[in-house]
């Protein structure tokens, strides 16, 4: 039987089923979803600050809530995931989310209940729309924090590692049609029902994806519309490595203090710490930045926002792939993956130009951003895929959710900066150089968190766990 198994992993994959991919494209649909919801706000906030007269600051710390209850949730998260199975994991994460987005809409209303809480317990109030909305937002990035740890699981179970990396860019790319979508979407929603609609309108698409999750979705090895050939070309790196992981997967995953003890979940956990305030640095605040320095409005920012996703997913899906030039000439998954993330690592050094050039036109910062942020996804292609590359199965949620939870510190730390630096300078009449330092950090970011990685983990070293 084993003979036979591994014979059949020799045929060509398109010869042996494709059902993988619908798991795969279920997850692009989630990752969409998830990118959608926590947009709608960064898009409205021109228009929000001005109508409760927010501060840059206020907005940074109403983006920062999301942001720190999503990195500790992240950690969380992980172990539900491999604790609950992916399917339920899932399911509870969106479900949560979803209701999180929605409640965007009813803000003041929370933000009222925030403050007769506040007040009762003689603490000082929070201005009522700003509590409101880090209620909302808490309650998305609760949600929010199960989708990659959830994603990465999935492809890990659904993918041999050839594969993984083409699979999280394609899937990974969903976060870049949902930002294409949104700065389409949102404003004529909003437009023509107010800003309150967009919330619901948007948040309730999560429900839909509940429903095709729980038809389409099962373990592998419980998947009926999985078939033998196919499962076992899923399950081909384990064949050929002497291991049987369905035995490993149904044995405990290993605890966090366990997973702290290995270099490789540092090195993920660093790779995240100093790249993912990057990606949500500009997607919080390049809406802001295009309305402070361009004096664009709501609907002018549209177009570009739309052509910079659009170059963003480009990059998911090819910084997906590339990897594999160098596993075709050889080098191990691993190495591939490193050798590729070198590479992609130097593209975001163009952001540098941005804004010595930016006063040829606002495209000159909104191209050269897109380079960055479209860098960023073949980055974190590569990144999350490093996980499954070296950890069993079983812990692959737990290791995802202690890096998610390193980056979303760094995402805070960049976003309370960047608040910070913004009105420091707007209020000196010099926003062009609080910009252009937030900038120069971010377009250096990621060459040093692969010189740290690939000091912690300078060669291919996979993970063992007895079976249980």
């Amino acid at each position: 039987m084993k003979q036979q198994e591994l014979d059949t992993t020799r045929l060509k994959p398109q010869g042996i089923g494709t059902y993988r991919w619908t798991i795969c494209a279920l997850l692009f649909f989630a990752t969409t979803v998830n990118y959608l919801d926590r947009q709608v706000l960064s898009l409205l906030a021109p228009d929000l600050s001005k109508e409760f007269g927010w501060t840059n600051t206020d907005y940074a710390n109403i983006t920062a809530v999301f942001q720190f209850v999503y990195a500790i949730s992240m950690l969380f998260a992980g172990r539900v995931v491999d604790k609950l199975g992916t399917k339920a994991a899932f399911m509870l994460a969106i479900f949560v989310w979803s209701i999180g987005a929605v409640m965007h809409a009813f803000a003041i209303g929370l933000g009222n209940g925030a403050a007769t809480v506040m007040s009762a317990l003689g603490l000082a109030a929070v201005p009522v729309s700003i509590a409101g909305f880090m209620i909302a937002r808490a309650v998305l990035a609760l949600g929010e924090a199960g989708n990659f740890p959830a994603a990465i699981k999935a492809t890990a179970e659904y993918f041999p590692k050839k594969e993984r990396s083409f699979a999280t860019g394609i899937f990974n790319s969903g976060a870049n049609v949902g930002a294409v979508l949104a700065p389409i979407s949102v404003p004529l929603i909003a437009a023509a029902w107010g800003w309150q609609a967009a919330f619901v309108v948007v948040g309730a698409i999560g429900f839909f994806w509940m429903a095709l999750w729980q038809i389409f979705y099962d373990k592998p090895e419980a998947q009926k519309r999985l078939s033998k050939e196919e499962l076992a070309y899923i399950n081909a790196d384990d064949v050929a490595a002497g291991t049987t992981d369905g035995a490993v997967a149904k044995g405990p995953a290993l605890g966090w203090f366990a997973l702290l003890g290995y270099r490789q979940t540092w090195a993920f956990a660093f790779g995240k710490f100093m790249t993912d305030g990057v990606w949500w640095f500009f997607l919080f605040w390049l809406p802001k930045y295009l309305s402070a320095q361009y004096g664009m409005t709501t609907s002018q920012i549209q177009i570009p926002l739309a052509v910079l996703y659009s170059m963003t997913m480009i990059g998911s899906i090819g910084g997906g792939w590339f990897p594999s030039v160098f596993m075709n000439k050889g080098a191990n998954p691993y190495d591939g993956r490193m050798k590729a993330m070198f590479v992609i690592a130097l593209f975001p050094l163009v952001v540098l130009l941005a804004q010595p050039f930016g006063y040829i036109s606002f495209w000159v910062p909104v191209l050269l951003i897109g380079i960055g942020t479209a860098a960023h996804q073949a980055w974190s292609a590569n990144l999350f895929t490093t996980v499954s590359d070296m950890f069993p199965k079983r812990s692959v949620a737990s290791v995802v959710g202690i890096g998610g939870m390193a980056g979303g510190i760094g995402g805070v730390l960049v976003t309370k900066i960047g608040g910070w630096v913004f009105d420091h300078y707007g209020a000196l009449g010099q926003i062009k150089t609080g910009y252009t330092i937030m900038f120069a950090g971010c377009a250096l970011a990621y060459l040093v968190a692969w010189m740290v990685m690939k000091a912690l983990v300078p060669r291919y070293e996979e993970i063992r766990e007895p079976i249980a």
